[in-house]
């Protein structure tokens, strides 16, 4: 489970929740009505700019945030650095045992690739190009929850301003002008809550997500392009530290002096 995910839907709801208790009750904040017209409307329209199949996948997404996705772009330079050392060694035929055990599957569709003795530009173009479709993919994904998050706040202010009409069409009755101002305005509250707390939050974690994977893939390209090359392994290890931000690549160099320790 992805622990800052939880940490901060759980601290939102009771920071939320123990503000309101304060000064009021919380039972003033919850009004069928406005829930209705402020979610209901909201993923009306969502579910009317995507087809079925996209809105589900979509709302499935939301799922991920919870879940913690691992990235490691440092084991995999060390794979990749491994699989140099097979080529340089035995010959790229050799890798092909290799990529059997291979969990990742575009890293395997790649090894492959160099094995069937692919064109080097065509490996780049067809791995390359896979690359784009998952990253189209994600941003689709993405989009649909910026989708909601701009629309909840309208369909709250449209909540908000049928809360008015029905005020006002009572107004020849003072005692009840309170109370339906304030069920008026839940509806806003609820719009900018779906956007501000759940809507935004999960599109950007998405995004943060998308890019580490896509990160991941590049240094998978460039590795497998520069075995194809029957470059030196030290060099490749160099090429694809390049990828990394100054604090993993410190921490591969720290791991690389490790080994090295270990095998004196």
């Amino acid at each position: 489970m992805d622990i800052s995910t939880i940490i901060g839907f759980i601290c939102g709801i009771v920071f939320v929740i123990t503000s309101i208790m304060i000064n009021g009750r919380l039972g003033l904040f919850f009004d069928l009505p406005s829930v209705m017209i402020t979610i209901g409307g909201t993923f009306a329209s969502v579910l009317i700019s995507y087809p079925l199949n996209k809105f589900l996948n979509s709302l499935k997404s939301a799922r991920l945030v919870f879940k913690t996705q691992e990235f490691d772009t440092g084991n995999i330079i060390q794979k990749i650095i491994d699989l140099a050392n097979i080529a340089r060694k035995e010959g790229l035929l050799a890798l092909e045992e290799a990529a059997q055990s291979m969990e990742d599957k575009f890293l395997q569709k790649g090894i492959l690739l160099i094995v069937d003795g692919t064109d080097p530009e065509l490996v780049r173009n067809i791995l390359e190009t896979e690359l784009a479709f998952v990253e189209g993919r994600h941003k689709e994904v993405q989009g649909f929850w910026e989708t909601v998050a701009s629309l909840g706040p309208a369909w709250g202010m449209i909540g908000t301003l049928i809360g008015l009409i029905n005020m006002l069409d009572q107004l020849n009755d003072p005692s009840s002008i309170g109370p339906s101002m304030a069920v008026a305005l839940v509806t806003t509250f609820y719009g900018s809550v779906l956007a501000n707390f759940i809507s935004t939050p999960i599109a950007n974690k998405l995004k943060i997500r998308s890019s580490e994977e896509v990160l991941l893939k590049e240094v998978m390209i460039e590795g497998l392009l520069s075995i194809q090359a029957g470059e030196n392994p030290r060099i490749i290890e160099e090429k694809l530290k390049a990828f990394l931000s100054p604090t993993l690549r410190d921490t591969v160099n720290e791991k690389d002096e490790g080994e090295a320790k270990a095998g004196e």
